[in-house]
């Protein structure tokens, strides 16, 4: 049960709470309007006698794992599975955060969506796209900016933002012609781990990071460590062959060669990379759903879904995810070298 801390803090409303923390934390108004949405539904639900399991009005903060169950399962029928499981992301996120600034002693959201990650990733009405076709898609992908965010995406099931994110520093190659044109890989957490891709879990939207305001947050709630196999490090080497001045002394490895010269590739021209392309292969139209449309976040779907089905480890896809527990993400970054990189290489899918 999700009961408050009285040594904490102790919103009357806590959902009023939670969407004016995002404010601070610089979240869109676009996202904080899409948590009000689902936050003030689900609130609704508890506080209905007669639609609630309890029979009695519930708060969101005596809520129990029961509860927040109910509430999923009333949204099946009328949304995609995909929708349910953006709701149930939301709700978690919601019950994490009041957790942890002492408001809630626990989150009642933490098994449900555990035992939901299977259906949601492998959501019956999704498109599903085998590894041959994935590869016959990529090879059209020829600009070497593109086929280097595409693969980058495909191989390491990065969201959108985590890419934007990535500077030089965060991309450790063992390349001479790379490291005598650039200072790649300088954060310590990549010393003697070369041919690796740093995700900081520090980047917030709006925030300055390494010397630049960001537009895009990372989600992790961990830093993580992801392989570069040797696709990935070669398509990354033909980009940077090219890659042209950047405008910003960060030094974002994604920078644009179009009308924005130079300056780091956002989230939406990410987006719109991938869209196009996905366009052109049949694989988006204009109103399709997320079930059937191509974009980063499926891609992401990809990853999770043909890793975890090769390697029969959902903790090592996990942790490359950036999505899992403390104490499981302690585990795979202490053994990094030994058992993810091996696991990893043994089992990523060839695209090229």
């Amino acid at each position: 049960m999700a009961t408050r801390n009285s040594d904490s803090p102790n919103p009357e409303d806590p959902v009023g709470y939670f969407l004016q923390d995002l404010l601070y934390h610089g979240k869109s108004e676009r996202t904080r309007a899409a948590y009000k949405r689902v936050l003030r539904r689900f609130e609704a639900f508890l506080g209905d006698p007669e639609v609630n399991p309890s029979g009695r009005s519930v708060t969101p903060a005596s809520a129990t794992q029961r509860d927040c169950m109910a509430w999923i399962h009333t949204l099946r029928g009328n949304h995609a599975e995909s929708t349910i499981a953006t709701y149930a992301s939301y709700l978690h996120r919601f019950y994490t955060y009041m957790t942890q600034v002492g408001a809630f002693d626990s989150n009642p959201m933490a098994l449900v969506v555990e035992e939901m990650h299977e259906s949601i990733d492998k959501d019956p009405m999704r498109r599903e796209i085998s590894v041959a076709d994935m590869r016959k898609f990529t090879a059209n992908v020829t600009h070497p900016l593109e086929r280097a965010v595409v693969l980058t995406l495909l191989k390491t099931g990065m969201r959108v933002g985590e890419v934007s994110n990535l500077d030089l520093r965060d991309v450790n190659l063992a390349d001479e012609n790379v490291q005598r044109a650039y200072t790649v890989g300088d954060r310590p957490q990549l010393d003697g781990r070369p041919d690796s891709i740093f995700i900081a879990a520090d980047a917030i939207r709006g925030e300055v990071v390494n010397g630049e305001e960001r537009t895009a947050s990372n989600k992790r709630k961990r830093e993580t460590i992801v392989p570069v196999d040797s696709e990935l490090k070669k398509v990354l080497i033909r980009w940077l062959a090219i890659r042209p001045d950047v405008r910003s002394s960060a030094e974002p490895l994604f920078v644009s060669t179009s009308g924005d010269w130079g300056a780091r590739l956002t989230p939406k021209m990410i987006r719109n990379i991938v869209e196009r392309h996905a366009r052109e292969w049949g694989w988006h139209r204009t109103g399709g759903g997320a079930e059937e449309n191509v974009t980063p976040h499926y891609f992401r779907h990809f990853f999770t879904t043909h890793l975890r089905d090769r390697t029969g480890d959902r903790g090592i896809v996990k942790y490359l995810r950036g999505d899992v527990a403390s104490d499981i993400i302690d585990t795979y970054t202490h053994n990094w070298g030994d058992r993810v990189r091996e696991v990893y290489e043994a089992n990523v899918y060839s695209l090229l």
